[in-house]
C-alpha cells in the first residue's frame, strides 16, 4: 500500500491520475455530443430522447454524481500540479521561457481549464437546472434550448468556450499516452493527429448547436 501511495503521490502518479480522469471526461463528451447533435433531428426527436432518459433518471442521477467527483478531482489535481510545477520552476513561468519545447495548448492548459470550470457553472445554471427543475410539466425541452441561443449573448460565449475547450482536449488527449508511458516516435505523431481530430470534432460540434438556433432566430422562426 506505502507504494501505491509512493507512485500516486509522485509526479508521475499524479499525471497518471490526470491522464486517467482527463480520459474518462473525453467519454463523456463524445456520449454528451450525440445526444446533443440530436438537436438537428427536431423537435420531437429530441424531446422524445430526452423523455427516454427522464425514464432511467435514477440511474442517470448516479452517473452524473460520478461525473462530478470525476471533474472535481481532475480540476482540483490539474490547479495542485500546476502550482507544484510553477513553483519547481519558477524561471520557467516567470518568463515563459520553454515555449521552444512546448506548445500553445500545453502553455494555456491551466487558463483553458478555469474557463471550463467556470463555463461548467454556467451550463448547469442555464441548461441543466431548467432541464430537471424548471419544466413545470413541459416537455418542450428542445424550445429551452432554442430560447437561449437566440440570445446572441449566449450563442457567443458558447461558441468562445467550445474553441477553449478544443485546445484543452488537444493538449490533454495528447499527454495522456506520455504519462501512460506510451510515446514511441512511430506512434506518437498519430496520436497527435487524433487529438487534434477529437479536438476539432468536439468544438466543432458543440459550437454547432448555437450557431445554427442563433442563425434560425434570425431567419423568423425562433
Amino acid at each position: 500500500m506505502s507504494r501505491l501511495n509512493q507512485f500516486f503521490g509522485s509526479s508521475i502518479g499524479k499525471k497518471f491520475v490526470m491522464a486517467i480522469t482527463g480520459i474518462l471526461l473525453i467519454f463523456f463528451l463524445i456520449v454528451h455530443l450525440i445526444n446533443n447533435l440530436m438537436l438537428f433531428g427536431g423537435p420531437e426527436f429530441f424531446n422524445e430522447n430526452v423523455m427516454r432518459l427522464d425514464s432511467i433518471k435514477p440511474l442517470i442521477r448516479v452517473v452524473e454524481v460520478v461525473l462530478a467527483l470525476i471533474f472535481l478531482y481532475h480540476i482540483y489535481r490539474g490547479i495542485k500540479l500546476w502550482f507544484e510545477n510553477k513553483k519547481a520552476n519558477p524561471d520557467k513561468y516567470a518568463i515563459n521561457g520553454g515555449k521552444e519545447n512546448s506548445t500553445l495548448y500545453s502553455r494555456t492548459m491551466f487558463i483553458t481549464g478555469i474557463l471550463i470550470l467556470v463555463f461548467l457553472v454556467i451550463h448547469l445554471y442555464t441548461l441543466w437546472t431548467k432541464f430537471n427543475f424548471g419544466m413545470e410539466g413541459s416537455e418542450d425541452y428542445f424550445a429551452v434550448i432554442k430560447d437561449l441561443f437566440k440570445n446572441p449573448f449566449w450563442s457567443a460565449f458558447y461558441l468562445v468556450i467550445m474553441i477553449f475547450i478544443g485546445f484543452h482536449i488537444n493538449h490533454a488527449f495528447q499527454s495522456s499516452f506520455q504519462s501512460f508511458g506510451w510515446s514511441h516516435k512511430k506512434y506518437t505523431p498519430l496520436v497527435k493527429k487524433i487529438g487534434t481530430l477529437l479536438a476539432i470534432v468536439f468544438a466543432i460540434g458543440f459550437a454547432s448547436i448555437p450557431i445554427y438556433f442563433y442563425l434560425i432566430s434570425l431567419g423568423g422562426q425562433g
